[in-house]
């Protein structure tokens, strides 16, 4: 059987259309290859980076404990006796100016001494330049303690034991006055203390610029049971 084709299915007619479609397409490809441009990869080493730990530099603070001023003295009065012109003022002392060699020059007389100076010298000092101390030292001081002192048969019995607070006052002689407990343990352990304080020789008094003071002094006693 002899196959049949239809007019419209006969490619005969359009091969001069396919041929140039392909021309085209051919030279297209060719054009593109031409103008194809290709770039040689490099590698580019930025460096990389890296943090520096720096140590901070630590500044010391220290801190200047300075003494405080000392107190400003009290300030001074002076007294003015305003008097009238015609008042006549007995003058105590005169002045020769034209004395030498063979003038004679009055005793110098101190005067006496005033309340002031009377309640100075009685001020009771906590503080001073040289602390008052017993004769020998601190070992003779403790010495003098552990021989003298009578544990109370009270407290001996009520197993009482522990540190008596002692204070006094070292007066410029050296001798020991007020003798008295700040904190106690009873059972005649105070009175003890007390006893002993006041049996005390004379200690070196204490100084302050270079002069004799009364200097409150405190001492601890401590009562202990053996065994």
């Amino acid at each position: 059987m002899e196959a049949k084709k239809t007019p419209k299915a006969d490619l005969e007619k359009k091969r001069g259309l396919f041929v140039q479609i392909g021309l085209i397409v051919a030279l297209a490809a060719m054009l593109v290859a031409f103008e194809w441009k290709t770039y040689d990869a490099r590698q580019l080493d930025l460096g990389g980076r890296q943090a520096e730990a720096i140590e901070e530099e630590m500044i010391e603070i220290t801190q200047q404990n300075k003494p405080p001023p000392p107190p400003a003295p009290p300030p001074t009065t002076t007294l003015i006796n305003i008097v009238q012109d015609n008042v006549e003022i007995e003058d105590d002392f005169m002045i020769d100016a034209e004395a030498n060699q063979l003038t004679e020059i009055p005793t110098y007389v101190p005067p006496a001494v005033t309340e002031e100076e009377e309640v100075a010298e009685a001020e009771i000092f906590t503080v001073v330049e040289d602390q008052p101390t017993f004769p020998g030292g601190d070992e003779a001081r403790i010495r003098f303690l552990t021989n003298n002192i009578k544990y109370p048969q009270m407290a001996r019995e009520s197993s009482i034991q522990g540190t008596v607070y002692v204070t006094f006052v070292v007066e410029r002689d050296g001798s020991v006055t007020d003798v008295r407990v700040l904190r106690g343990i009873g059972g005649g352990c105070d009175e003890e203390a007390i006893r002993v304080i006041k049996a005390m020789p004379k200690w070196v008094p204490g100084k302050q610029r270079g002069k004799p003071v009364r200097v409150q002094f405190n001492m601890p006693i401590k009562f202990t049971l053996a065994g």
